[in-house]
């Protein structure tokens, strides 16, 4: 929005300052006319004539009155004084109302001011800027206060963004890289053969499955985020679990992983794909970060009144325990920063966004000797 409409937009009617001034005088007025309007009528009441012979007459103000007419005359004198006393206090106190109602207006309005200013300083460079408001707790340092905490999830959540586009970034930038490299330096062969070409259509097969994983996730995550549950049904985390394992059970016998399951009904209320993709992200996990002949163990079960639980413990290398909440980030594998070369990174985070739509929480902890235990509670139907 240009500068000019921004301006126009300020001079659509009088503000708040000049309207409150207006009615406070206006009020004052009105409450000082009735006072002068009864004193105007209380003066005339007032009046006592005094007992005078017939016929005499009376200097009044310069002026000879009969005494049949000594009573209206001094009537019309002291209403006539009271008007002219009364209606210079009513202009002196209209005045005076008038222009404390505009200094103190001010002064409380101010901090309107200050989270008016702020707001048009804001941008997405500049959200560290607050209000601070020091003095009384009104509901105006209640405004500054609120607005204050909007800034601190603002600038939290556009930290995260500008965090998670990088490392989006980065993340797809290698595979495309892959792609790019090997197929110039194919082309670039003219005696390149059959066999030459099937490892670079390898190569490009393997990049591009990754860099279409990475996007999948990054989808999924946003919509997680974004929209939260879009189906809800019952669903039991023991029969997810069973989905699950049917996805990566040939690679844990490849890698001769040893799995044991204990998995009791666990029915909760959710989206049955998006429980069956955190359930398959932690087998996934479980597997891909294990040692060759280690072990997996999957738990489901009702962990206490109310609440169903999925477990994933298995063996693999050493965590640090004091690093553990940082699995749940986007981009870290194992406590590494975007260093392994399987997998989005993005499997733990996607189980805490979806776990949080659905109500629950995930924890992790590391396992004594190496490898790592994830538990999702999630509420029961």
């Amino acid at each position: 929005m240009s500068e000019a409409s921004s301006s126009t937009k300020t001079r659509r009617g009088p503000g708040l300052r000049a309207r409150i001034t207006l009615l406070a005088t206006v009020l004052v007025a009105i409450a000082a006319a009735l006072l002068l309007w009864l004193g105007w009528m209380l003066a005339g009441e007032s009046v006592v004539n005094p007992s005078l012979p017939a016929g005499t007459t009376v200097r009044v103000g310069g002026v000879l009155v009969k005494a049949d007419q000594l009573n209206e005359v001094l009537r019309d004198n002291a209403r006539s004084r009271v008007l002219v006393a009364g209606s210079v206090a009513f202009v002196c106190v209209v005045v005076a109302t008038a222009l404390l109602a505009w200094t103190f207006t001010g002064r409380v309005l101010k901090p309107l001011r200050d989270v008016t200013g702020t707001a048009r300083r804001l941008s997405a460079e500049s959200l560290g800027e607050r209000i601070a408001l020091h003095g009384p707790r009104d509901e105006v340092a209640e405004l500054a206060d609120t607005f204050d905490a909007m800034l601190d999830r603002l600038q939290a959540t556009f930290s995260a963004q500008r965090q998670f586009v990088a490392n989006a970034s980065h993340e797809l930038r290698t595979p495309l890289s892959v792609i790019r490299t090997e197929l110039d330096v194919t082309l670039a062969d003219p005696k390149a053969d059959t066999d030459e070409l099937r490892r670079m259509a390898d190569v490009v097969r393997s990049a591009a499955l990754r860099a279409n994983q990475l996007v999948d996730a990054l989808l999924l995550l946003a919509r997680t985020d974004g929209m939260g549950i879009g189906v809800v049904e019952r669903v039991d985390l023991a029969t997810v679990v069973g989905s699950a394992w049917q996805a990566v059970r040939v690679e844990a016998e490849r890698r001769r992983v040893r799995a044991s399951f204990a998995c009791s009904p666990a029915p909760v209320a959710g989206d049955p794909a998006l429980l069956e993709r955190v359930a398959g992200n932690l087998l996934e996990n479980g597997v891909r970060h294990n040692v060759d002949g280690g072990w997996l163990d999957v738990r489901t079960g009702i962990s206490k009144p109310g609440w169903a639980m999925l477990r994933v413990s298995s063996s693999g290398a050493q965590v640090d325990p004091e690093r553990v909440d940082e699995l749940f980030e986007s981009f870290r594998r194992g406590g590494a920063t975007r260093t392994a070369h399987t997998g989005t990174g993005l499997g733990l985070s996607i189980v805490r966004a979806v776990v949080r739509a659905h109500g629950g929480t995930a924890t992790a902890e590391a396992v004594n000797g190496g490898g790592l235990t994830v538990t999702v509670h999630l509420p029961a139907a």
